[in-house]
């Protein structure tokens, strides 16, 4: 892998947690997501499924973890399948994960090769009364014509075994994944020293004429050269207008001169994801305007996200950070005091500039699992992210970073990216 190793007591900490949570003689079967293809003998870069990851460390296609935690044979606990290496793969796709490497990546000990599995669970499975399937119900896209290996295993296990009773491994995930461990911080905040640099290069790129997609590659030479595994997302960077645009991301448009950048992005490290936002001003200097703008949402920003805290539920920090945004569009001339009194509160006046949430949880996923209804938590990671987006006036304003939540408050793990007006003003002068 290109990121250095992780910690194998990281997975099998995890794992433990989660066996704890598993029903009384049951057994958790967890894929490996598909290698997608392209056109012709192409495919897509391989994207690992999150919660085998987050069990096993296993960052390779065809992979299938099996827990069995009330197993009578110590051995059976836990079972790694892997693909095995032959004559044609290692002239065609080089080695694939020998059984030691699974081993020393995993902290599991019975490795053996995916043609031994279906044998393998017909033995548990007479001694099994429960299975644990995973399935993406994170997803918030509509896939109804897309079948994945998870949709297959859920179809073959079930024709094979109906008489078995099934449960949602994503119930026990949704629960352990929001609260990050000291190693999953680390590659969080090795995530963000990868945006924090590209943003720099950034800096140095920006000018008059440039197009978006030239920043674009800034931040992409920045994660691919420091061993990211990708971006996080498909970056923004949305110059003018298009900043209105909340998930513009064609990046084919011209900076024109005094016009504002705004640039949503993220780096993954180890599939651990950062997810920052930044406006800087094409020109090197803010317009009184888009001063303006941008003080008030770093005023939210600054504001808000002191209330990223434990004991604090998401729906009561969204309702704060739209009491700030609203007060600043007041000052902004864009609501009035007699247009909030007189709003329809389904249809709040502030909502025609500002329309979105402004914190989620960050890990593995960049929309990372977990419940809104469930307080912040020690150990929790969010992002905070007001925007201000005036359509009339061609400006979109948006600023992100990203937050852990400690015992008392939080810290944040972004803050070594430039956000201050004359510190950006000043970074793209000396760059240049």
């Amino acid at each position: 892998m290109k990121y250095n190793a992780i910690p194998v007591s990281l997975f099998i900490e995890n794992r433990k947690r989660f066996t704890e949570k598993m029903k009384p003689n049951s057994v958790a079967i967890l894929t490996s997501n598909d290698v997608m293809p392209n056109n012709a003998d192409d495919v897509m870069g391989f994207a690992q499924n999150n919660d085998l990851f987050y069990l096993s460390g296993i960052d390779q296609d065809e992979t299938i973890l099996v827990l069995f935690p009330d197993a009578f044979k110590e051995e059976n606990k836990a079972i790694l399948f892997v693909k095995e290496a032959n004559e044609h793969t290692l002239i065609w796709d080089g080695n694939f994960l020998t059984k030691e490497q699974v081993t020393a990546i995993s902290g599991i000990q019975n490795i053996k090769w995916i043609h031994e599995f279906e044998k393998t669970l017909q033995l548990f499975a007479f001694e099994a009364d429960t299975f644990y399937l995973g399935h993406n119900e994170h997803i918030k896209r509509v896939t109804s014509e897309m079948e994945t290996r998870q949709d297959r295993m859920i179809k073959w296990c079930k024709e094979k075994y109906p008489l078995h009773q099934y449960d949602r491994a994503a119930k026990i995930t949704r629960a352990l994944r929001p609260i990050k461990s000291n190693e999953e911080i680390d590659l969080i905040k090795k995530a963000t020293a990868l945006s924090v640099e590209g943003f720099h290069r950034v800096l140095a790129a920006i000018r008059p004429n440039v197009k978006e997609y030239e920043l674009e590659a800034e931040l992409l030479y920045a994660t691919a050269k420091n061993g990211g595994t990708r971006q996080a997302f498909k970056s923004i960077v949305a110059s003018g207008g298009n900043a209105c645009s909340l998930h513009y991301n064609s990046n084919d448009d011209v900076c024109e001169e005094n016009e504002m950048v705004l640039l949503d992005f993220g780096s993954c490290y180890a599939n651990y994801n950062s997810d920052t936002t930044r406006c800087i001003p094409v020109n090197g200097t803010f317009s009184p305007r888009q001063k303006q703008v941008y003080e008030s949402v770093l005023h939210c920003l600054k504001e808000g996200s002191k209330l990223l805290k434990p004991g604090v539920l998401s729906k009561d920090y969204e309702l704060q950070m739209a009491k700030l945004i609203e007060t600043e569009l007041v000052k902004l001339g864009l609501i009035t005091e007699d247009e909030i009194k007189a709003q329809d509160p389904e249809k709040p006046a502030y909502k025609k500039y500002f329309m979105h949430g402004t914190a989620h949880h960050l890990g593995l996923d960049v929309h990372d699992v977990g419940l809104y209804s469930r307080p912040f938590e020690k150990g929790m990671v969010l992002t905070c992210e007001p925007g201000i987006y005036i359509r009339e006036e061609g400006i979109g304003c948006r600023l992100e970073n990203d937050y852990l939540i400690t015992e008392d408050g939080n810290v944040n793990l972004s803050e070594a990216m430039p956000i201050e007006i004359a510190d950006i003003e000043s970074l793209i002068k000396n760059k240049k």
